[in-house]
């Protein structure tokens, strides 16, 4: 089931009345039935996978919480991981390795026939896999106590606003939720509907439309010049930004209707000052979930300085590989991790030229300067996340190096509108910035104003949104 869909416009509503006509003891109930139909929409038989991993890790966290042996408790451990990234591997790795190795012996001329694994990739399985895992290593380390309940637990797996794309929540933070009674309450079922709003209109009216000019190009890139593929990389960042985030807002809009609080995953990522920064706001969740349970564990920064780059590499690398499997994903986190230990490396020097140029750390200037120069570095790896593969990516990047051919490509309604849209998301977000994802006109403390803006954004989606825009972009990882 899609947020973006009627099937969900009339899941939703009917959904939380029931929730609030029942007594809360019994809601747990009717939320993780309703958690497990909105996946069953999809495929029925990959329902059984969640159920699979939540059993085996509520199993192991009680068997965990049982002793004290660290050696009993890690065993349990390993089947949960195991059990985990095996379901994970399987069926979004394995095609992916089996061809690699496949070309790497057929340099070799040795014979390797191993058939590829035909099935579709489960919806969302990256999510609440990782979801999943933070909460058995967890109780491994003693964090975090073994939850009892298991319809509790189910529920923390597959709670159906952020099951299939985030935000990966940690069960310290969501699962305590589960046991608290929520009223009805105008003033946060209005929030979380306006964030709802927001959330459809990044989706619908900026990125499906971004969509159109986007995959014209990405998808024809031997027929376009490198000023046009310029624009739709451009134009693929803010797609990108505003279909994650769009779903993100939806999700934390749809979980806050009922009362339940999920984290922030997106900060105005493209204000940020350094990839550091950018990293600080882009999809917090996850890269949350790699410093805690990959950078953390490998020895972070308590390392001499020639480990902590590699345990900062390794860890994007991982991030790329976590998003597809494909090598250009794997090349856009490498391109992250190069970054961020470029500017590491570079970070007395570069402040040093600052000085003695007379641009003061903290002044506009420089402001500008670190926002356009991060800005550019993320489009470009962008590139790579885009490209159908490794030889689209770089001849895309060659075309665009030329500087040639037209801006425009046919018909030119069609730059100029998304363009348009790109700048009113920036003029929102520009005046807005500091006001953790409040849209001012929509949180006006003038009721005629915000049921205006009310009506203007419906009209606005109306008007202009793409409805037949397809899946989120992140549902595919």
């Amino acid at each position: 089931m899609l947020f973006n869909s009627i099937h969900f416009v009339l899941f939703f509503p009917v959904v939380v009345v029931l929730y609030f006509l029942i007594k809360p003891k019994y809601r747990w109930i009717l939320l993780l039935a309703a958690s497990y139909y909105f996946y069953a929409s999809w495929k029925l038989e990959y329902l059984s996978l969640i159920i699979i991993s939540t059993l085996i890790d509520y199993v192991a966290a009680i068997q965990m919480s049982k002793t004290e042996d660290k050696k009993k408790r890690k065993k349990w451990l390993v089947l949960s991981l195991l059990t985990n990234l095996g379901i994970l591997f399987s069926f979004k790795y394995f095609n992916f390795f089996n061809e690699s190795v496949q070309q790497a012996f057929d340099l070799f001329n040795v014979f390797y026939n191993v058939p590829a694994f035909d099935v579709l990739l489960p919806v969302g399985i990256s999510f609440y896999t990782f979801q999943t895992l933070s909460y058995s290593i967890d109780v491994y380390k003693g964090d975090k106590k073994a939850e009892k309940h298991l319809g509790i637990f189910a529920l923390y797996v597959a709670f159906f606003p952020q099951l299939v794309a985030g935000p990966i929540e940690r069960s310290s933070r969501l699962l305590p939720q589960f046991f608290e009674k929520y009223k009805v309450e105008y003033y946060r079922i209005a929030d979380g509907l306006r964030l709802m709003l927001w959330g459809f209109f990044k989706k619908l009216v900026i990125a499906d439309r971004l969509a159109i000019y986007v995959d014209t190009v990405y998808n024809n890139q031997a027929n376009h010049s490198g000023w046009t593929l310029t624009a739709g990389t451009i134009f693929f960042a803010f797609q990108i930004y505003c279909d994650f985030s769009g779903y993100s807002d939806i999700a934390i809009g749809t979980a806050r209707v009922m009362g339940y609080r999920l984290m922030d995953n997106f900060r105005r990522p493209y204000f940020a000052r350094s990839i550091r920064e950018f990293w600080q706001r882009w999809h917090i969740s996850l890269s949350s979930w790699f410093r805690d349970y990959v950078y953390i564990p490998l020895g972070g920064n308590r390392v001499v300085k020639w480990k902590m780059y590699y345990n900062l590499f390794i860890t994007f690398l991982v991030s790329g590989l976590w998003h597809g499997a494909n090598w250009t994903f794997i090349v856009w986190g490498g391109l992250h991790g190069l970054y961020l230990m470029f500017a590491i490396i570079t970070a007395g020097f570069r402040n040093d030229i600052l000085r003695k140029i007379g641009i003061a750390k903290d002044s506009a200037l420089n402001y500008g300067i670190d926002l356009v120069v991060t800005f550019i570095l993320a489009v470009f790896a962008w590139i790579f996340f885009r490209a159908n593969n490794i030889g689209d990516a770089f001849a895309i990047i060659g075309k665009i190096a030329q500087f040639d051919g037209p801006l425009f490509m046919n018909p030119v309604s069609q730059f100029v509108y998304s363009a348009s849209w790109i700048l009113f998301l920036l003029l929102v977000e520009t005046k807005w910035e500091f006001k953790l994802d409040k849209i001012g006109f929509l949180h006006s403390n003038y009721q005629a104003i915000r049921h205006l803006s009310y009506a203007i954004m419906i009209i606005l989606i109306i008007m202009f949104a793409v409805f037949d825009g397809g899946q989120f972009i992140y549902f595919q990882f």
